[in-house]
């Protein structure tokens, strides 16, 4: 029996080392491909999935669209309705808008309308003292106000005063108002609750005479005017 060489036993020991290795290659290409088989057929069915959801969105909104369609044609001039629905929207919020702007202005503009009024009017139109002796003296309200009148006279005759009333309204004789401003001594004009041409013909004779005015332009307001009873003497 002839020995074995050494170099035929490195060569048995390197053959062996090869096929190991090629067996564990072969291993791993096995699991590789096992992997990418079981990926394949996930990615397969997600991709059946995804088709199906496509059909059924699309059958969906092809029904919609009829229904639309049939809906559009049961109701005629629907589109037209549509269009001036939504013209209407944005100008009433043009509307709104304007609206807006126009009461800021008018507030600035009434600011600036009293400032100048009350730099531009002579002393005796502007509003009297809140406290006023009345005693012996006659005093002229004018307005519509019932209740605000009926509270003055009170005030006016309980101050020891004589009252005057003169409604102030549209149809106002001239000659009547003009003779209760020259026999007041006091006019109480209720601006809110007197015609335009009352209130000009009030104002004009207060400026021309001097004439004490107290203007009021809520009829409540008359209750913040302090009406005082002179003292009487009570010495000899």
């Amino acid at each position: 029996m002839n020995p074995i060489s050494p170099d035929s036993q490195n060569l048995q020991r390197e053959h062996a080392a090869l096929l190991a290795a090629y067996g564990q290659a072969q291993a791993h290409c096995s699991r590789l491909l096992a992997a990418q088989a079981a990926r394949i057929l996930y990615l397969e069915s997600e991709a059946m999935r995804l088709r199906a959801a496509v059909i059924l969105r699309d059958t969906a909104l092809a029904w919609a669209r009829e229904d639309r369609k049939a809906l559009e044609t049961s109701i005629p001039g629907l589109p037209r309705r549509v269009a001036l629905a939504r013209s209407v929207a944005q100008l009433m919020e043009r509307v709104q808008t304007l609206m807006r702007e126009r009461l800021a202005w008018q507030g600035r503009a009434g600011a600036a309308a009293r400032q100048l009024e009350t730099l531009t009017e002579p002393p005796a139109w502007r509003p009297a003292p809140s406290a006023v002796v009345l005693r012996e003296k006659a005093v002229l309200c004018v307005g519509e106000d019932a209740v605000a009148l009926a509270l003055t006279r009170k005030m006016v005759e309980l101050a020891g005063g004589r009252y005057l009333g003169h409604d102030g309204g549209p149809d106002i004789d001239g000659n009547t108002l003009e003779a209760s401003l020259v026999a007041a001594d006091l006019v109480i004009c209720q601006t809110g609750c007197v015609s335009h041409g009352a209130y000009w013909r009030v104002k004009d004779h207060c400026t021309r005479t001097g004439k004490q005015c107290v203007l009021v332009d809520k009829p409540e307001a008359l209750q913040a005017l302090r009406l005082e009873r002179e003292p009487l003497n009570t010495g000899g």
